[in-house]
């Protein structure tokens, strides 16, 4: 039903500050800019940094993952420790380094990129809900699997592009935190069909110029194009 991540939209109290650091820290070139956002091509998956403004306003302390090659994980490891306090876990057989962006979003790199490029995608987002059993049901109506759970968490796959975890109110490594009314954009092989296969459990639904807008019962908007 959903076939990929087209893009995760963050708020950034002062943008040109938020520029400054994906744009130097992180090198992910501008796409365009504009009207109170900039955007960035993560690897072929769009981050957009948006004032606060209009509905939807993008994220605020949200945790997500970048994916990095392998062989490029340690060059971004001492290159990052220059200038920020980073926290590593090793996942066994697979590496992620932790870090915060001047608004509060915990960044994280995962040694789990596929290409030449230094980050290769976006591979993990992690929402904040107030009911993991009706969050969990919404995501796997779009065609999210859940391959794993914790008390107070899930982890979804959507057919292996992108990850999202559904967290409870919690502190997790580097003690990052879910996002609240985060804004993700997934390419949709039928809109209609994934709107009508949640039409029952969200609160609103919107065209717009780039597709159809859902917001689910924790705030957060899809936009299935």
């Amino acid at each position: 039903m959903l076939s990929g991540l087209r893009w995760l939209a963050l708020e950034a109290k002062y943008l040109d500050r938020a520029r400054e650091f994906y744009a130097t820290h992180l090198d992910l070139p501008v796409v365009r800019e504009g009207g109170g956002e900039v955007v960035f091509d993560a690897g072929g998956t769009n981050l957009v940094v948006r004032e606060p403004g209009a509905v939807p306003r993008g994220g605020v302390h949200t945790h997500y993952a970048f994916a990095a090659p392998p062989d490029r994980y340690a060059t971004w490891y001492d290159r990052l420790a220059e200038s920020f306090e980073l926290t590593e876990f090793d996942f066994g057989g697979a590496k992620s380094l932790y870090f915060y962006d001047p608004d509060g979003n915990c960044v994280e790199i995962g040694s789990v990129g596929d290409g030449d490029d230094s980050i290769t995608d976006i591979f993990e987002i992690v929402l904040e809900v107030e009911d993991l059993a009706r969050a969990e049901s919404l995501y796997r109506s779009l065609g999210f699997e859940v391959v794993d759970r914790g008390s107070e968490r899930r982890r979804l796959r959507l057919g292996g592009p992108v990850d999202l975890e559904l967290w409870e109110p919690q502190l997790g490594i580097a003690d990052a935190r879910g996002g609240l009314h985060v804004d993700v954009g997934f390419a949709a092989d039928d809109p209609t069909a994934a709107v009508e296969a949640v039409r029952e459990d969200v609160c609103a639904v919107e065209e717009t110029d780039d597709g159809i807008r859902v917001r689910d019962p924790d705030g957060h908007y899809l936009t299935f194009e």
